[in-house]
């Protein structure tokens, strides 16, 4: 857009914001096409528009959504709950970019009851006004299937698709079918089942559906007294296998105590990039709808803004007339005639932390999902995880570390390994002789090998490390930052790695005043902090023998007059070790090297 154009268009929009009511209402984001391409609720329409345009409070997201609005509308309505509504049913509508979107929008199941003169009860995805009663939607199909179960073996309802009608049953039109045989169905066809006594199974079912599973008990019940009153045991006997039935399933689904009832429950987890927020519906103490969804975040909307409108949503989409609603945190919710609880002790913090242990468990579900299909993404964030956890200034891509191998000052070695976006690169491991220092001395091997690896980076203009482990304290810290920045004037951050009496990896220091970090076990951190501190032992400890046992093999046979590099490798690559050497007879080792040669070998090695 040109300079002239934004002119006008911001002078547009300002005449617009300032001819704005002090009214709630509904306000849309229109850009140069005239698609909405954001809706927002207001209390005060003039106040939350002019908001958007203060550049004192914008954030990154809404200058890039203020830069694509070219023109405002605004619905006044009467209260905060009405635009809470007209919102909900404009985002659904015009699915605007810039506003948080369900992510998943599938269809989910219900379960429907006909509204024939004999009714069904089957399970379907598309509901059809005026088709008959509707429950759900159930997002989990085990628990609508176990339900449909239950109400199987209660009720053997008709599965035909036969229209039955009064007359056709007066006049004997229908024949009974295979279903009644079998005693799957209780054949209102033919008459076994009067009217009035289907439809009280319609009835009791209803109650199940609806999770007044404890008056549907206490009807039974009282059933049951009257029939054994009247001497009718088999029907007793009958209702009260029904009882038991429903009475096995309410103690399987019930989770707090049955005087809670009609309660609304949702706690929310959020990132950067999306929010997920859990419902749970209790009547009678059971959990009679659970859903989690996942909520895209297009702006930088906050937990309180994100968690009013998935209410708002989810409560429409289950039909919910819940009067209290336990949340996480105190909200400003606009729906008349309910009240927000946020439990500290009780069955209502229990079913809250229930509700919690949901939203973390879909969450992780679908992190899951998301690091199979994009593995870069993973490492990404596991990256982002490790950066905040340290407080470093860049993530952490290339990582360096250190450490220091020796028995008592002997054979002095050190290794470094390489770690890229949380991968060892096996081809860039370095191994270091100690030349300078005599003597057990760590931390001045340290400092020889962090002023040889970096000085040669600088010459060569190879990758710098974003953060440099030492496989210790913070002495060898301290070794390290002389090197790098007191020496080199590299702006490189350094830590430690601490392990505890059982050489485990138990604490990480880091900083100049060695702030220390505890590593907590199953954290991203954890994890590849040990994985680091084992790799360059394994691969220190592997060159400090490596050259202890060449040393041991060279005073041995390099002392032999006469006996040259290529004859010692022969004899190795043959018998292993001298000590081999020594005891093999005479005449294998004259069949690799010779009669003379081997002569010498088994004198010299006889004297020693």
């Amino acid at each position: 857009m040109k300079t002239d154009e934004r002119k006008k268009r911001d002078e547009y929009l300002k005449n617009i914001v300032s001819n704005l009511p002090d009214s709630p209402g509904c306000y849309q984001y229109l850009d140069g096409e005239g698609t909405i391409i954001y809706v927002g609720k207001a209390k005060n329409l003039k106040r939350r528009v002019s908001s958007y345009f203060n550049k004192e409070q914008q954030t990154l997201k809404t200058k890039l959504l203020v830069s694509k609005i070219c023109d405002i509308k605004y619905i006044v309505v009467n209260s905060e709950a009405d635009a809470l509504l007209l919102e909900n049913n404009l985002i659904k509508r015009h699915k605007p970019r810039y506003n948080i979107l369900l992510k998943d929008d599938k269809t989910y199941p219900w379960i429907c009851i006909s509204n024939d003169y004999f009714p069904k009860l089957f399970k379907t995805r598309k509901v059809v006004r005026g088709a008959g009663t509707y429950f759900g939607p159930y997002s989990n199909a085990g628990a609508l299937n176990a339900m449909l179960q239950l109400i199987k073996k209660l009720y053997p309802l008709r599965t035909c698709n036969q229209k039955i009608t009064p007359e056709g049953v007066r006049n004997n039109k229908y024949s009974a079918c295979l279903e009644y045989q079998i005693e799957n169905c209780c054949a209102p066809c033919i008459g076994r089942i009067s009217h009035d006594e289907y439809h009280k199974f319609i009835d009791e079912i209803t109650s199940i559906l609806r999770g007044n599973i404890r008056k549907l008990q206490e009807t039974l019940l009282q059933d049951i007294k009257k029939e054994a009153a009247k001497m009718n045991f088999e029907t007793a006997h009958r209702l009260k296998e029904r009882y038991d039935l429903i009475d096995n399933f309410r103690t399987r689904s019930e989770v707090v105590s049955t005087s809670l009832t009609n309660l609304d429950v949702f706690n929310i987890e959020s990132d950067e990039k999306s929010a997920f927020i859990n419902f749970l519906h209790i009547t009678d103490g059971c959990i009679n709808q659970a859903f989690t969804v996942e909520y895209k975040k297009k702006l930088d909307e906050s937990d309180e803004d994100i968690l009013v409108i998935a209410i708002t949503e989810m409560r429409e989409r289950f039909s919910s007339n819940a009067k209290e609603i336990i949340v996480p945190f105190a909200i400003n919710l606009p729906i008349e005639n309910t009240i927000t609880t946020t439990p500290i002790k009780g069955e209502k913090a229990r079913l809250l932390s229930l509700s919690k242990l949901n939203v973390k468990q879909y969450k992780a579900d679908r992190l899951k999902q998301e690091d199979k299909l994009n593995p870069e993404q993973k490492a990404t964030r596991l990256l982002k995880e490790i950066q905040q956890d340290l407080g470093l200034e860049k993530l952490p891509i290339r990582i360096e570390c250190f450490d220091n191998s020796n028995i008592q000052g002997s054979d002095a070695v050190a290794a470094c390994v390489v770690f890229e976006k949380l991968k060892p690169q096996k081809k860039e491991y370095r191994k270091y002789n100690i030349q300078t220092v005599v003597g057990a001395d760590d931390y001045a091997s340290m400092r020889e090998v962090t002023r040889r690896r970096y000085t040669r980076a600088i010459e060569e203009n190879t990758p710098l490390p974003n953060l440099i482990l030492a496989d210790g304290g913070k002495g060898q810290m301290e070794a390290i930052r002389q090197i790098v920045e007191d020496e080199l004037h590299l702006n490189i951050p350094i830590a430690g790695l601490v392990k505890d009496g059982k050489h485990r990896t138990t604490e990480l220091i880091i900083g100049k005043k060695g702030e220390s970090i505890g590593l907590k076990q199953n954290t991203a951190l954890f994890r590849l902090m040990t994985q680091i501190q084992d790799e360059v032992h394994r691969f220190a400890i592997t060159f400090h023998r490596e050259k202890r046992s060449k040393r041991q093999i060279a005073s041995e046979l390099d002392s032999i007059k006469g006996i040259g590099e290529k004859t010692k490798n022969l004899l190795l690559k043959q018998f292993k070790s001298v000590k081999r050497i020594k005891e093999a007879p005479i005449e294998e080792i004259e069949k690799i090297i010779g009669s003379a040669k081997a002569e010498i070998i088994k004198n010299y090695l006889k004297k020693q």
